[in-house]
């Protein structure tokens, strides 16, 4: 039988535009690249496919498209109405919304996570400050929701019990939530100075004291260590690599714990590359030993 040239060209494009993606994490976050090479192989691709489609996003209202002279509301119009209906449309000449697409399909991504996530960059566009509740709610779009669509990657062919969903649930948005507010203090200086935005409701005349950042960083460790404690639950095709994100962003934490509030104005913390190297091969190693409870199971599909 002659082989079917359609399947070969798209198998091939379906190739292209992972590859394509991948570009995308590995330029805009080390740490999160470095996690990710710890997933399993269709876990990678799927993990770093939405990761880009992310990226795009942040870079349509976090100032690329105004640099462009392009009117950015439209441009994330467009693009989430794009993003939405990728998954029912089996070509796209966006490799990175084709890239998606294809994860999108396999994990399931619910569409209404994909809504919340735009309905929060979208206040990007137009919101500089935040009450308790708009914070809360802006947190949960722009990175509790990443968590959740993450989880529904990581449970593909996994069964799991009502009670162990809504645990993992709970720890896959704790560490989304932790995740975003360490970014806001590590990039407080450029969210403020160049962006105009203030996001903590606790920030007070856009000015940040000791005392507030010691509360916030309690916050965040607690959040941390709530995530922390359910990632034995997941996969092990996926708990190398969580594990890996969750102790970079901790070691983060304590090294902006460490900064004066003063100088997070003009100074954006990072953790140096060596550094990285070691606790990320420490927490892959800690996520490899036995635990009380056995991880999930991959569902036996013959």
């Amino acid at each position: 039988m002659a082989p079917n040239p359609v399947a070969s060209y798209l198998s091939r494009y379906d190739d292209m535009c992972d590859h394509a993606a991948a570009q995308v994490i590995a330029r805009y976050s080390t740490s999160f690249s470095l996690a990710t090479r710890f997933l399993g192989p269709g876990l990678k691709r799927d993990i770093r496919n939405l990761y880009a489609m992310v990226r795009i996003a942040d870079e349509i209202v976090d100032g690329t498209a105004a640099e462009a002279s392009t009117d950015p509301a439209t441009l994330l119009d467009a693009y989430e109405a794009q993003v939405r209906s990728a998954p029912e449309i089996r070509f796209h000449t966006d490799p990175v919304i084709h890239a998606y697409a294809q994860s999108a399909r396999r994990c399931g991504f619910r569409d209404e996570l994909v809504q919340a996530f735009f309905a929060s960059m979208r206040r990007d566009l137009k919101q500089t400050t935040y009450t308790d509740t708009e914070f809360s709610d802006y947190v949960y779009g722009s990175a509790e929701v990443i968590g959740l669509l993450c989880l529904s990657a990581f449970l593909v062919d996994y069964p799991i019990t009502a009670a162990d969903r809504e645990e993992l649930e709970c720890g896959a948005r704790a560490l989304g939530s932790a995740f975003q507010k360490i970014n806001f203090l590590r990039d407080f200086g450029e969210d403020f100075g160049t962006l105009g935005r203030n996001y903590f409701p606790q920030f007070k005349g856009h000015s940040l004291d000791d005392g507030t950042l010691r509360a916030l960083i309690a916050d965040i460790r607690s959040e941390l260590d709530h995530a922390k404690s359910t990632i034995p639950l997941l996969p092990t095709s996926a708990r190398p690599a969580v594990a890996a994100a969750e102790a970079l962003f901790r070691e983060l934490t304590d090294m902006v714990a460490a900064t004066p509030a003063s100088e997070l104005a003009h100074t954006r913390i990072s953790v140096p590359n060596r550094r990285k190297l070691f606790i990320t091969a420490r927490a892959v190693a800690r996520s490899r030993r036995p635990v009380k409870k056995p991880p999930l199971q991959k569902r036996d599909r013959t």
